[in-house]
């Protein structure tokens, strides 16, 4: 069974979003948990296409602590002012 790109997406914002605030993935995380997730169906350039479209879709967005990370992107307004 064929995985598509945009399933694969909604696969990692959905572990992103069930980590928020408890854990930060790295882009290589992801597409491994994926792989692990359907096997031989996904590999590593269909896990970063997926990862293309989050970003590029502003569903997620890259953030720096000491690593480069995939994050929910921060609620405007949240920031004290």
């Amino acid at each position: 069974m064929a995985v598509s790109v945009e399933e694969l997406a909604d696969e990692m914002q959905a572990l992103i979003t069930e980590y928020a605030g408890k854990k930060k993935f790295k882009a290589s995380d992801l597409v491994k948990e994926v792989i692990s997730k359907y096997g031989d169906d996904v590999d590593k350039n269909l896990g970063k296409e997926a990862i293309r479209i989050l970003i590029d879709n502003e569903r997620c967005v890259y953030t720096y602590f000491g690593g480069t990370y995939v994050e929910l992107p921060h609620k405007e307004g949240s920031a004290p002012e």
